[in-house]
């Protein structure tokens, strides 16, 4: 399965290389594109779900990584939760 690293912005403007197996995080995010953060770890769950259940299907187990990675997600995202404002741009993709 081809990986890919998403680069994202965080609102405090940290960016931060994040981990997919599978390309299907481009079916989720557009690069260049801000994402409220809820929303951003909602797509990012449902990605990189995805992703892991692909790597399931072919490889009998899921994708700890991936799991691993959304955990990180929603960790960081929590501490912006509370900001009506705040967004998550999606840098780039590079496989």
């Amino acid at each position: 399965m081809p990986e890919m690293i998403f680069r994202v912005r965080w609102p405090d403007g940290k960016e931060t290389d994040c981990y997919s197996p599978s390309l299907v995080i481009r079916d989720h995010f557009t690069a260049g594109e801000d994402y409220p953060v809820a929303k951003f770890i909602e797509k990012a769950d449902a990605a990189l779900t995805e992703a892991s259940e692909r790597v399931r299907a072919r490889y009998g187990f899921p994708c700890s990584r991936a799991l691993g990675q959304l955990q990180v997600i929603r960790q960081t995202g929590s501490f912006f939760l509370d900001r009506s404002d705040a967004q998550v741009r999606v840098l780039s993709f590079n496989s």
